[in-house]
């Protein structure tokens, strides 16, 4: 393709490019579709093992047995539900917030949509406007560009002709004309934002420590599932037998029960709810929730990652102080600093002085020289009414001043340069400066006073900061600026930071790059690409990492990273990716963030014993009723009863009461190792029941399964009693609530009807209460040893 003319491209031209597919589109696709969120929420294994056996019940009338659907059901919806959000969230990633763009085209500036500039369009660039694609500049007037949001890096760059300007950033002063080199996919934060598309779930050791439990479970369910139905077809007169009398029926009931109790459904729909509460709780503190077992994140984090621009200092510069270096100053001078505030052209730096220093509009400009990057200084000559033409520098110290005339005023520029403060100077003349792209210094410059400038530490910044380090959270601070300012910003917020590394040192080497990492604070001057290497490289020596972030630069860190936290004022590109968003930027919502992590966890890490100890006991139960060819002890709907009083019902309110125990690794360790003994209890108690009961007296199948109902209801609300631990009045209520409720639906008409449920006779009923009351007892003895084991 030919370069544009002077006049831009022709609408031929145009079209040509757009047939040819390079126009600034580009394509809006996750690598997670609808289906793949279908398949991997609902056409699971155990979705699979839940919906025959519900199938199954149906077909054979028992429609009451088949209420562990509904959970199932639920859990389905919920997944998808919230993988479908963060898909939507993904789609609507985009660099670019500019709906807009103006280019030139058949000498005419128009205005068109961004995803309709093609390659070689002669875009027309003015202070405001976001660059929509990548261009190398043709004409340059003091043209300078934010490039923060993509590197990091807050100084504005000067783009003079022949340099590239990229899709991304914002151009802050002068105006000017470029070609787009690069569109659509092509372009520099299109590349930036590949990966930050691809879906990804937040790393969550709650729900891989649920995953890891349902594989386990997925690889017993057959050789139990055969174990049982052997059992109970030989408990009813033998295969042959039981098929011939249509027995076959109640043993496939037995089965499903067996099955279906190994399954923990209510666990993982218990977990969904609970992070779902806790991020409609962070919503009404301002903190969005991207995903939901996000809420779980910060409770484990230990080494916490921060970007200095918009997460540490509010973004952009204040002017701090004039420091006079004469005392007789040349008149006017504070009138000049109030024209270079208002000039047009002005940059982020100067226009910051408008606040404190006013052009009354005495002055008329005769020679105006626009600051530029590269030669660091403005300069102007005004008309002076007396025919004098008083000229004004301003710009860095060290690039207006030859350091052996002004050493002095030179050294007290660096010392409060590296106090952190940017600084500039002002300085009178005489003489005109040159003009043109290679403008020049007057000679007989005169120093007249050092401008500071300071970037505002957010007020809540040192308070929270104090807050992570007393709760024993590592803190980084990683930037793209001067490592020197970055060290100073953490000083001020109370970190105790002698330097910044200079990231453009780091070694290539990951382990060195570990080392680095452990033994430092401050990093400047890094790139996007440096940013997830270094929290990878925290990743890698064991830690769980959070990192906050407001630019493009900071979406692949904040991807990498186990938590990523977006400011109010980040990029829509970061907020995508980020898993919580603070929707009013006060950095103070974290420490609320990580008290509702604690207490998500806590109790999900609470109710999962209940849980798993009837996994573990319903595991027990089928293998060792089964080998003995007894019948399973309970029908699905009376298992659905015991869940309902011992676990379901109560581990809801529990699991979102307040908790505040800070979290400790080792989440299912600590619940098996409870659970699995705990669930051999249960088994026991129930084996010593029908191990006895014949010797009780007369039995029926309903008077032993409703014994087996109240001795399983005993244990368990036994266990409910010591994973509620330490008790208060809420988890009391819930507790004598639950024991109620037992006695009522014993003695209530319908319930009795529906469970298939009465009061076993007297000596029976002793003998339940018994081995509930045995298996009690020495589920105390398993809460000490588990006390002892693990320490609060």
């Amino acid at each position: 393709m030919s370069g544009p003319a002077v006049n831009g491209l022709s609408e031929h031209e145009v079209a040509a490019r757009v047939e040819s597919g390079l126009d600034n589109r580009v394509p809006d696709k996750t690598s997670r579709s609808l289906w793949q969120i279908f398949r991997a929420n609902v056409l699971t294994l155990f979705i699979a093992i839940v919906g025959t056996s519900f199938l199954v019940l149906l077909l054979l009338g028992r429609w009451q047995d088949a209420l562990f659907g509904l959970a199932a059901a639920g859990n389905a919806v919920i997944g998808a539900v919230q993988e479908f959000r963060a898909k939507r969230s993904l789609d609507r990633l985009a660099v670019l917030d500019a709906p807009r763009a103006r280019v030139l085209r058949d000498g005419k500036i128009l205005e068109i949509a961004t995803a309709d500039v093609v390659r070689d369009d002669v875009l027309v660039l003015r202070a405001g406007d976001q660059v929509t694609a990548d261009a190398a500049v043709l004409e340059a007037a003091g043209l300078e560009a934010d490039e923060s949001l993509l590197t990091g890096e807050s100084d504005p760059v000067d783009k003079d002709p022949g340099t590239d300007v990229l899709s991304g950033s914002i151009i802050v002063a002068g105006h000017g004309k470029a070609r787009v080199v690069r569109v659509g996919a092509e372009s520099f934060a299109s590349r930036l934002t590949a990966d930050a598309r691809r879906f990804s779930l937040v790393n969550s050791e709650i729900r891989n420590s649920l995953n890891r439990v349902l594989r386990w479970i997925a690889w017993g369910v057959l050789p139990v599932g055969l174990v049982v139905i052997n059992g109970e077809l030989q408990a009813r007169g033998g295969w042959q037998d039981a098929i011939a009398t249509g027995a076959w029926t109640a043993a496939m009931v037995g089965v499903i029960a067996s099955v279906i109790a190994m399954v923990p459904l209510g666990l993982v729909l218990l977990t969904s709810v609970a992070f779902a509460v806790g991020g409609l709780r962070l919503a009404g503190h301002k903190v969005l929730i991207q995903e939901l077992a996000a809420v779980e994140g910060l409770a484990r984090v230990d080494i916490l990652c921060m970007d200095k621009t918009g997460t540490l200092t509010e973004g952009g510069l204040r002017f701090e102080a004039v420091h006079p270096l004469t005392t007789a100053p040349d008149h006017g001078w504070q009138q000049a600093l109030g024209w270079f505030a208002t000039e047009p052209e002005a940059n982020a730096t100067a226009r910051s002085l408008a606040a404190a220093f006013e052009d009354d509009g005495g002055f008329q400009s005769v020679s105006y020289v626009p600051f530029s990057s590269s030669r660091k200084w403005s300069g102007v000559t005004f008309g002076g009414s007396n025919g004098t033409t008083p000229t004004w520098i301003l710009g860095a110290p060290e690039m207006v001043l030859a350091p052996a005339g002004h050493a002095e005023v030179l050294e007290q520029a660096g010392e409060l340069a590296r106090a952190g403060l940017r600084t500039l100077l002002l300085a009178g003349a005489d003489g005109l400066p040159g003009a043109g792209k290679s403008a020049t210094l007057p000679d007989g410059l005169r120093p007249v006073a050092l401008l500071t400038f300071r970037e505002q530490p957010r007020s809540d910044a040192r308070e929270t900061l104090d807050f992570f380090r007393a709760e024993g959270v590592e803190l980084k601070i990683i930037s793209g600026d001067d490592p020197r300012t970055v060290a100073a910003i953490a000083r001020r917020v109370g970190l105790e930071v002698a330097q910044g590394f200079d990231a453009r040192e780091l070694p290539e080497d990951p382990l060195l790059l570990e080392e680095v990492m452990a033994s430092n604070i401050v990093f400047g001057r890094v790139s996007p690409d440096q940013k997830k290497a270094m929290v990878a490289a925290l990743q890698r020596r064991g830690h769980t990492v959070a990192m906050t972030g407001d630019g493009v630069n900071d979406a692949l860190a904040l991807k990498t990273a186990d938590l990523g936290i977006a400011m109010d004022s980040a990029a829509p590109a970061t907020k995508a990716v980020a898993r919580l968003v603070l929707l009013d930027g006060r950095f103070d919502r974290l420490p609320e963030v990580l008290a509702e992590g604690r207490r998500v966890i806590a109790n999900i890490e609470r109710v999962s014993s209940l849980f798993l100890s009837k996994t573990a006991y319903s595991i027990a139960i089928a293998v060792t009723f089964g080998l003995l060819q007894w019948p399973f002890p309970f029908l699905p709907r009376q298992l659905s009863f015991t869940d309902g009083l011992t676990i379901g019902i109560p581990a809801f309110f529990l699991a979102l009461m307040p908790n505040a125990r800070r979290y400790k690794p080792g989440f299912l360790r600590r619940s098996l190792w409870f659970s699995l003994p705990a669930g051999l209890i249960v088994a026991s108690a129930l084996l010593a029941l029908n191990a006895i009961a014949p010797s009780a007296g007369r039995t029926t199948p309903e008077t032993m399964g409703s014994a087996a109902v109240l001795t399983l209801s005993v244990v368990g609300l036994w266990i409910l009693a010591v994973v509620s631990r330490p008790l208060n009045a809420g988890r009391v209520g819930v507790l004598a609530a639950m024991c109620a409720a037992l006695v009522i639906m014993l003695n209530l008409p319908l319930a009795q009807e529906f469970f298939i449920l009465s009061w076993p006779p007297d000596v029976l009923l002793m003998t339940a209460l018994a081995a509930g009351i045995g298996g009690g007892l020495a589920i105390e003895l398993l809460a000490f040893l588990h006390r002892r084991k693990f320490p609060r």
